[in-house]
């Protein structure tokens, strides 16, 4: 049985994708053409999603942590401010800019979130897994959904799924199908099935309940 936050590494796996693809896009165009429109297009939705997810962690995660094991949160939160620091910068980022700055920018960025996510999912996440109800998992996980401004879940899918393997897809929707009334998940399962058309089949395959 998938617990609510065993989601959140899933999670954390699409942003250490995402960042490295625009971290890719960046060298790219610093070794090439200098043509920063792709990595600026990519770095616009990717700084939204990473302020949303660092806004439910303070909110709901971190507190919680407080309670089952003090201290240990501190450390993530001084990761997240140095986050909004770099993400700032990024954001100030135009087709414009200096390629070669915007390469030492985005390997930075890549860096810094691959060892913080790295922590997380292997200290932070099973100290609240193990030390914290399933009712208690599942409002903090909808609590920190609840940072998606509902008209933008439709991007968020379209940006979400693209970067998950299957077993990330699995277990995602197996969480979401146990938090959500099944009318409102009638809605997100559309919106994944148009995401991920060719290979929808693979996680009705997974989840046969998908299908009904």
């Amino acid at each position: 049985m998938a617990m609510p936050l065993d989601m959140i590494p899933s999670f954390h796996r699409a942003l250490r994708n995402d960042m490295k693809l625009i971290d890719d896009a960046a060298y790219k165009a610093a070794a090439e053409d200098g043509n920063l429109a792709p990595v600026v297009e990519q770095l616009r939705f990717f700084s939204e999603i990473l302020m949303w997810h660092a806004a439910g962690e303070d909110e709901l995660v971190f507190p919680a942590m407080d309670k089952v094991a003090p201290l240990v949160a501190q450390g993530y939160l001084h990761d997240h401010s140095e986050f909004d620091i770099m993400t700032e910068g990024l954001a100030k980022m135009s087709a414009a800019s200096d390629a070669l700055v915007a390469a030492r920018e985005t390997a930075a960025m890549t860096a810094v979130l691959r060892i913080h996510l790295d922590k997380e999912d292997q200290q932070l996440y099973p100290i609240l897994s193990e030390r914290t109800s399933l009712e208690e998992q599942s409002a903090i996980v909808g609590g920190m959904a609840a940072h998606v401004p509902p008209e933008r879940n439709p991007e968020f899918i379209r940006w979400f799924f693209p970067l998950l393997g299957h077993d990330d897809r699995e277990i995602w929707t197996r969480v979401v199908m146990g938090l959500m009334p099944e009318e409102v998940f009638a809605g997100v399962k559309m919106l994944v099935r148009e995401t991920i058309t060719t290979e929808w089949a693979e996680l009705v395959r997974r989840i046969p309940e998908l299908d009904q």
